[in-house]
């Protein structure tokens, strides 16, 4: 195969152009490529009909006049394109003139590169295969950069469990049994908790210029813990001190034992504050405070008290509150009853009765059992509440709610609307740089001032597509918990009574009659029973 190419002949005083057609399905020639080597040679003088015609015709050889001779004979030369993006350099070569016009060495066509600072991954196969067989305007791939070599983020591996979304046991009678929960992840001495697996930087490449280019930025980590906790000399893995339980609280691992209260917390024990977990074989006072970066556990009652812990809350009895106490947990809020409480959880919130309470989770609140009741009071959910009955006979006002935020939902329609109006810049500016790549590639030779032009608009390109990331991940994240809302749901299993209000996302219902085995959702705009 061959493709259609040319050659300089001169007769006396005037240039020709001597055609050879393509064999055996070679690419033809552009009437662009042509008039821009005559242009560059100074020879002006042909008829560009007669020149289009003579390259149209693939059959036979073909000769057109187009100057004048200076006496000079023309030497073999080389075209030398250069990507955009500096990894490729794509030469064409052109034939020298008939009579004593000189070709080029490997010499010749190294040092022409070194001109146009092309100094790395030189191809010398390819030289020398051009050398070799030297097919004229025809594309040699000439130079090639190494692309970099992306690494990987670092990560860590536990070796105990971090997810606390546990749910008690329930027993046949539809009771809940809380004593029998095994939530703590209980480890021995000696025993591995974490490994860290390093990141890997990657390697940086070089385009055809020598220039280094750098692999992306990779994410590192690090073993973050507390007392009780050895690592070994590389801090790739940590270990255990002591026997007892470990816990993950904002990407740091804890281990202690399991500080104990033997009775109650009053006058006796004072409040406590503790870097662990925390068990407490009898009540929580009424005006007294437990603190605990851990779990805790509270086999009686608590009272007007103030419980927090970085993990979950566990109540064996129940509280009652006396509108004045409060427990705010990290994940789960578990208990037997909970009553003229507040309640707050980063996780699921599980009892067999709520009454004259506020209760807010940010996953499940659920409440089954003997009673399985809500009454009085505002419980909350980020996707669903599940009760047996809600409300009584007597109508007490009750507030049941689950959904996304109605500002974040404001928050992810500003975010569309900027994604938007960013996304149509960057389709239009890619249009253009795709454009003048397509010239460039095509051999065509753009003004400075246009290739400096569109070398810019590359590069705002790549700054807008930048920002934009930050703001497409925000708009998912709110997404996710967006269509999680429409996933939200009411469901009561046996009665629900007047009374009782019902808010789902930004939508309010009340209920003016009563109803059995419902399941509430938001279904068109509107919050309707759709069954279970």
């Amino acid at each position: 195969m061959r493709n259609q190419y040319f050659q300089l002949e001169f007769r006396e005083t005037s240039a020709c152009l001597h055609i050879y057609p393509p064999i055996d399905g070679g690419k033809m020639l552009s009437i662009s490529e042509v008039t821009e080597y005559l242009a560059a040679k100074k020879m002006d003088k042909y008829n560009l009909k007669e020149l289009n015609a003579a390259i149209t015709n693939t059959e036979e050889d073909t000769v057109v006049f187009v100057g004048d001779w200076n006496g000079i004979p023309e030497r073999e030369s080389m075209n030398v394109h250069i990507s955009l993006d500096k990894m490729k350099v794509t030469c064409r070569f052109y034939a020298p003139s008939v009579d004593g016009g000189k070709v080029m060495s490997a010499q010749d066509i190294i040092s022409d590169l070194a001109f146009r600072k092309v100094k790395y991954g030189l191809d010398q196969n390819a030289i020398a295969d051009f050398l070799a067989n030297r097919q004229y305007c025809t594309d040699y791939i000439l130079a090639v950069g190494t692309q970099p070599v992306h690494g990987r983020d670092a990560k860590i591996e536990y070796f105990f469990n971090t997810n606390k979304n546990l749910q008690p046991k329930r027993n046949e009678d539809g009771s809940v049994d809380y004593k029998e929960l095994n939530t703590i992840s209980h480890i021995h001495k000696g025993d591995l908790l974490a490994r860290l697996i390093k990141e890997d930087p990657g390697k940086s490449g070089r385009n055809v210029f020598g220039e280094e280019i750098k692999p992306r930025t990779v994410r590192t980590e690090r073993l973050e813990f507390g007392n009780n906790i050895t690592i070994n000399e590389d801090r790739t893995e940590i270990y255990s001190d002591v026997t007892g339980h470990a816990n993950f609280v904002n990407g740091k691992v804890f281990v202690s034992n399991i500080y104990q209260v033997p009775a109650d917390v009053d006058n006796s024990e004072g409040n406590i504050e503790y870097d662990g977990s925390v068990e407490i074989k009898g009540n929580v006072k009424s005006g007294f405070s437990v603190r605990a970066t851990g779990d805790i556990i509270i086999h009686g009652v608590v009272e007007n008290a103030y419980v927090e812990s970085a993990g979950q809350i566990i109540v064996k009895q129940g509280i009652h509150g006396m509108h004045k106490g409060t427990l705010k947990a990290g994940t789960n809020v578990m208990a037997k009853y909970i009553e003229n409480a507040k309640i707050i959880a980063g996780g699921f919130v599980e009892a067999e009765a709520i009454l004259n309470s506020d209760v807010s989770a940010t996953g499940e609140v659920r409440v089954h059992g003997r009673k399985g009741l809500i009454n009085g009071g505002t419980v909350r959910a980020g996707r669903s509440i599940e009760t047996e009955y809600a409300g009584t006979e007597m109508g007490t006002f009750t507030t049941l709610e689950v959904g996304v935020d109605p500002e974040k939902k404001e928050r992810y329609l500003e975010l569309t609307k900027e994604v938007s109006k960013a996304g149509k810049e960057l389709d239009d500016m890619k249009v253009i740089i795709d454009n003048y790549a397509g010239m460039l590639k095509r051999g065509e030779v753009l003004p400075k001032d246009k290739l400096l032009y569109v070398q810019n608009l590359a590069m705002e390109y790549k700054d807008k597509k930048e920002l934009l990331e930050p703001l497409r991940e925000e708009m998912r994240v709110i997404h996710i918990e967006m269509m999680a809302s429409d996933r939200s749901y009411i469901a009561v299993t046996r009665t629900i009574f007047p009374g009782v209000s019902l808010s789902i996302s930004d939508l309010g219902y009340n209920i003016k009659d009563k109803m059995n085995y419902c399941r509430f959702k938001k279904v068109d705009g509107a919050i309707k029973s759709v069954g279970f």
